[in-house]
Order: structure tokens, then sequence, then C-alpha cells
């Protein structure tokens, strides 16, 4: 490769890296305040949603958002996070806690993001549901984790 070339994909790599530290911090202030940061989304954002029973689409930033609130009304939690920048964004894995109706609740999902001009164009999600203390508890009983 020559130099200019190596400084070329350098700067894109960058600018991709900048763009993925900016959109997690705000992505993950979405999901634990169910109000999204202004950049986040392109209007066009394309939601893809996928829980253990149902699968949802939104081909708009309003619909995706609304998506979101419906199904996570309370305010929450990213209790850990992980992201791996790829050559058209960033997957990252979230674990989710929140308290509603008198109960505590967890999820885990998966999210892979395609940015376009510094916002999120497309969304896949895909969500183990939502589990209840109950269902946290029966599974740390009934499954020992050699990495919680």
């Amino acid at each position: 490769m020559t130099a200019a070339v190596t400084a070329a994909v350098t700067a894109g790599v960058t600018a991709v890296v900048d763009d993925v530290t900016t959109l997690t911090s705000k992505l993950i202030e979405f999901l634990e305040s169910n109000e999204a940061p202004d950049g986040l989304f392109a209007e066009d954002v394309f939601l893809d949603y996928s829980s253990p029973l149902w699968r949802q689409q939104a081909a708009t930033a309003a619909d995706a958002i609304a998506l979101r609130r419906a199904g996570h009304p309370s305010k929450g939690e990213v209790s850990r996070a992980r992201v791996d920048v790829t050559t058209t964004g960033f997957v990252m894995e979230v674990e989710e806690i929140w308290h509603e109706a008198g109960d505590h609740w967890y999820a885990r999902e998966l999210l892979r993001a395609d940015v376009r001009d510094g916002r999120i164009a497309e969304l896949s999600v895909y969500c183990t549901g939502d589990w209840n203390s109950a269902r946290v508890a029966q599974h740390a009983k009934m499954v020992p984790l050699v990495r919680p």
C-alpha cells in the first residue's frame, strides 16, 4: 500500500471509530432514558427488531423510537456493554436492567448498526426477551454460568 492509500484508510477508520464512540454513547443514553439524543438516528433509519416471539420493523426515526418506548416504557440502566467496530458501523452487546410493574427486569440484546453521515441508518436488534425477577432467579438456580 502506498503512503497515500494508508493515510486515507487510516483517516477513514479513525472517522468510523469517532462516529461509533459518539453513537454508542448516545445509543446507551437512549436505552436508559427512552429519549433519543439529537443525531442518533437518520430520519429514514430502518429498525429490524427480533424478540423470542415477534419480529417488528420501523422505517423512520420516530417509529423506531415509538417501538422502543412501547416495549420498554420504563427508564433503566445498561449494566454491561461491549462494542466492536465494523467497516460499516458497529455491533454492540448490552445487558439492560429496569424496574417496572413492581418487579425488576433483565434483558440481553445484540445490536448491529450501519452508520451513514454520522447517524445510525440501519439497526438490527436481537433480544433474549424480558426476564422478570422470578425468571432471573430460576435461571441462576438451574444454570451455572462460567462468566456472568
